[in-house]
């Protein structure tokens, strides 16, 4: 009777589980995991040195870009990554190194954008890692026939070095200048560490509100068309999620200015919750046009890097001109 009930016990929890993953549309025993290895990973950093913070944030976008290119690869656009990740490393780490922070990302990008539009132009060549590579993403997407896989990780038709060129400078704008306005608020008004847990960890608290608001309460569709799971319901939790944890660090960080900007942390919820919302869906809609369903597959339970952090982006250059304007 104890093995019966046992056995009873553990189908009821894979049902509960089963459950709960089919309403968010993630595998949440993998997403915590991951999580909090990243949580753990983030804030070791922040304690040990702002250095290390500052080339994990590299390694990530460079690893995010490795998926970008397999991911564009797919619908016959090349990027020249080699370059990218080398204008991406030199101009993330000069941002943050070089005294006059805001002329070093001004001419990183510059740079980069001239180098990237150079290289895009020569012809790509589709090896065999690559070709795999896109074998892979293609046979993962849901709404991809087989015989559609092999054409497209063989087939060279379609290139164009305008597309090319096109692609690549888009990236170097999403990534670079909105990757540094993650590096820019460590350098001003001396709470580096506050600003890195407003800037990663704000984005990421409002993603998990608005998981589990439009999870167990969502019922009106925000954008159906562009990603069914998104609601009215999933905004809001977004928003109230990233407004509590933007009055925490505001009452540990800065408790001497509740007098005159008690208004910021109000402030700071919404902004998170749409743009972090907005970011979301902008992300959904261009790996719906490529017929995938992640952008990668590194994090397990959250898809690829750039799945994670595209939030992240979008909210950066936001707080960093608020932490620069209220003198935060």
């Amino acid at each position: 009777m104890g093995k019966e009930q046992r056995h009873e016990a553990g189908d009821e929890v894979s049902a509960a589980l089963n459950d709960i993953n089919k309403k968010t549309g993630r595998n949440m025993p993998q997403a915590v995991a991951t999580a909090v290895f990243l949580i753990a990973l983030i804030v070791a950093c922040l304690l040990l040195r702002i250095d290390l913070y500052i080339w994990l944030i590299a390694v990530f976008l460079v690893l995010a870009l490795r998926e970008l290119h397999v991911s564009f690869a797919t619908v016959h656009l090349y990027i020249p990554l080699v370059v990218l990740w080398l204008c991406c490393a030199g101009t993330l780490l000069s941002v943050y190194y070089v005294p006059n922070h805001v002329l070093a990302a001004g001419v990183g990008i510059t740079i980069s954008a001239v180098a990237v539009a150079i290289a895009a132009n020569v012809r790509h060549n589709v090896g065999k890692r690559l070709a795999g590579a896109i074998e892979g993403k293609l046979a993962a997407a849901q709404n991809v026939e087989k015989s559609s896989v092999s054409s497209a990780a063989n087939s060279k038709t379609g290139e164009s070095s305008i597309d090319n060129v096109s692609v690549s400078v888009f990236l170097v704008l999403y990534i670079l200048v909105l990757a540094s306005c993650i590096i820019l608020p460590e350098t001003f008004n001396g709470h580096p560490v506050a600003h890195a847990i407003m800037v990663v960890f704000l984005p990421a608290l409002s993603d998990t509100g608005g998981l589990f608001f439009g999870a167990f309460l969502g019922k009106h569709k925000l954008s159906p068309r562009i990603s069914p799971k998104k609601s009215v319901e999933g905004l809001c939790g977004s928003i109230l999620f990233a407004m509590a944890g933007a009055f925490v660090i505001f009452a540990i960080t800065y408790p001497d200015l509740w007098s005159t900007r008690w208004w910021v942390p109000i402030l700071t919820g919404v902004m998170v919750g749409v743009i972090g919302t907005f970011g979301d869906l902008c992300a959904s809609m261009l790996k719906r046009d490529m017929g995938l369903k992640d952008m990668g597959h590194l994090l397990k339970g959250h898809g690829g890097v750039i799945d994670r952090v595209d939030s992240i982006l979008l909210c950066a250059p936001f707080f960093t001109v608020l932490l620069w304007v209220t003198g935060m």
